[in-house]
């Protein structure tokens, strides 16, 4: 079940989870971390870090469909769109198991836009956001925190700091 801490942790997480600057080697440094952290627990997911005009990073784990790469597409248009994690846009909105199309006030296309956690902002300060980092193939919980730790593990934060209920 959703709550509202749910919610103030996320917001919590993309406020303290920015960067200093951003470029290639920060995308390959965070997509590795997040490569490996699945690897060690088996996880099947793919990857991309992007700035919104070009790929940085992309990776795909044994386990991966045709599917996740769309998935992975769909979730970063409503970071560029939003500026808000897709996890945080599930917990304000109340998506659930079914439900995963933002509501029709939004004119948001579902085969361009999903309602399904694992899209995190790349927010780099004084500057703002410049693109996504996706993860896409375990449950949406779990999509989100595997982006979170993998950027905690770059940055050197200590992830059960901003996400100690969740995985």
């Amino acid at each position: 079940m959703i709550i509202k801490p749910d919610l103030e942790q996320v917001v919590a997480q993309e406020a303290t989870l920015t960067f200093a600057a951003f470029d290639e080697a920060a995308a390959f440094s965070v997509g590795s971390a997040i490569r490996d952290i699945a690897l060690d627990e088996g996880l099947g997911v793919v990857c991309d870090i992007r700035f919104w005009d070009r790929p940085l990073f992309y990776m795909a784990l044994p386990g991966t469909t045709a599917d996740n790469p769309e998935w992975v597409r769909r979730k970063a248009n409503v970071v560029r769109r939003f500026g808000k994690s897709t996890y945080r846009m599930v917990l304000e909105h109340g998506a659930g198991e079914g439900r995963r199309a933002l509501p029709a006030d939004f004119g948001a296309r579902p085969e361009e836009y999903v309602l399904a956690g694992g899209g995190f902002p790349l927010a780099v300060a004084r500057v703002g956001i410049i693109g996504a980092i996706t993860v896409s193939g375990i449950p949406e919980h779990e999509d989100h925190m595997l982006v979170v730790r993998g950027i905690c593990r770059h940055l050197g934060v200590d992830h059960s700091q901003i996400g100690a209920r969740w995985r």
